[in-house]
């Protein structure tokens, strides 16, 4: 099971690899503003471009999904 970060150390985890919130949010096209917001704890990061942050920054568990891998289909 991987390890969940807290929003202290997803901050000191950015800062060991030298990234600003601002490069972060760039190259993993998400919303910088959003990124504060998730690590200042304002946003749970339960669902939408939160919950994408939150997953990048390996303070959740859970997948994104994206055009190449869209979610799983209840329709059968």
């Amino acid at each position: 099971m991987p390890v969940i970060r807290t929003a202290a150390q997803a901050k000191a985890w950015l800062d060991q690899q030298g990234k600003s919130v601002q490069q972060f949010a760039r190259e993993n096209n998400v919303d910088a503003a959003t990124t504060y917001q998730v690590l200042a704890g304002r946003k749970k990061g339960r669902r939408g471009e939160a919950h994408k942050v939150a997953v990048l920054l390996g303070m959740k568990v859970g997948t994104i999904s994206t055009p190449e891998n869209p979610p799983a289909s209840d329709v059968v």
